[in-house]
């Protein structure tokens, strides 16, 4: 079994991950004056609920993603601990699949390329994932497995809890999938502006990333906040709450071993997504072909 860690602005994400699945996720909170003792301790605690307390937790190997630097180095020896050598530790020079089409490769999040990595090994090109976190990362692949770039906004619950520290007649609430666009109270308007209103930015967003690659795309959402957001989009996507870890143990796979040709395929979409992706682009295929043959006529009566 990979352990996968991915230290998070808010969370530090724990996954479990045996040939391709996942088969346990746990969370930390990232506390950045902890240590790496302080974090073995907390790991220890999840571990033991899930094992016979006789045994001793191991793993095979671990890979580590961080957008928090001070913590890289406590939460690696973490990983040291439980699998006697060193972790993967992703960074602008491992093996990812990708080719890098931006300027600075080493200024993109490291927790985008995981995302990226792993749907483009397993998604239909090009495909775009969405990562709804602290804050709200698209990440472009197209069709010939190019890191195109993408968009950062401020994440959901990011700006809940701007609106309710910087407004002082809002109150903080809880989130929830909003049942109408028009709200009729304060806390109904703010949760469709909110939720609803990031689903509209998706929607939007993807549609004019469709436009400047001159291709329909698959749509793959993730993160702690997508499964408010996902039933409210338009465009058809596929949700995959563990993309993140999933893309973690395929950068093991191919930066721990020798690269096979079929290894970045090895870790698997939620069942039918594939499928459901194909359709999509079949359908898609269809309609164009529908298009130009309209467009045909059209030029034939005209002449």
């Amino acid at each position: 079994m990979i352990l996968a860690i991915d230290i998070g602005n808010t969370t530090v994400a724990l996954g479990g991950i045996k040939d391709g699945r996942v088969c346990f996720v746990a969370h930390m909170d990232t506390v950045r004056t902890r240590t790496a003792a302080e974090y073995r301790a907390e790991m220890e605690r999840v571990f033991s609920r899930r094992r016979n307390p006789e045994r001793k937790v191991w793993f095979e190997g671990a890979v580590l993603t961080s957008v928090v630097p001070q913590l890289t180095g406590a939460l690696a020896a973490c990983a040291r601990h439980y699998t006697g050598k060193d972790p993967v530790i992703v960074g602008p020079s491992i093996r990812t699949g990708l080719t890098m089409g931006v300027p600075d490769p080493e200024a993109v999040g490291k927790d985008r390329i995981a995302d990226a990595a792993y749907a483009a090994a397993n998604y239909p090109l090009p495909v775009v994932t969405v990562d709804l976190g602290t804050a709200t990362t698209f990440n472009v692949v197209d069709g010939a497995r190019v890191f195109r770039g993408g968009v950062i906004c401020p994440g959901l619950s990011t700006g809940l809890r701007a609106l309710g520290d910087r407004c002082a007649q809002l109150p903080q609430i809880h989130l929830a999938r909003p049942r109408h666009a028009i709200g009729t109270t304060t806390s109904e308007c703010m949760l469709s502006g909110s939720v609803m209103g990031t689903a509209v930015l998706l929607d939007g967003m993807t549609q004019r990333i469709e436009e400047e690659l001159g291709s329909p795309v698959t749509l793959v959402l993730t993160g702690g906040l997508a499964k408010y957001v996902a039933p409210l989009c338009r465009h058809p996507l596929t949700y995959d709450p563990e993309l993140m870890l999933k893309g973690l143990a395929l950068l093991y796979e191919l930066n721990s071993r020798p690269a096979h040709r079929g290894d970045s395929r090895r870790f698997q979409p939620p069942e039918g997504a594939e499928q459901g992706a194909e359709r999509r682009a079949d359908k898609r295929r269809r309609s164009g072909r529908h298009d130009g043959r309209r467009d045909e006529a059209r030029r034939r009566n005209a002449g």
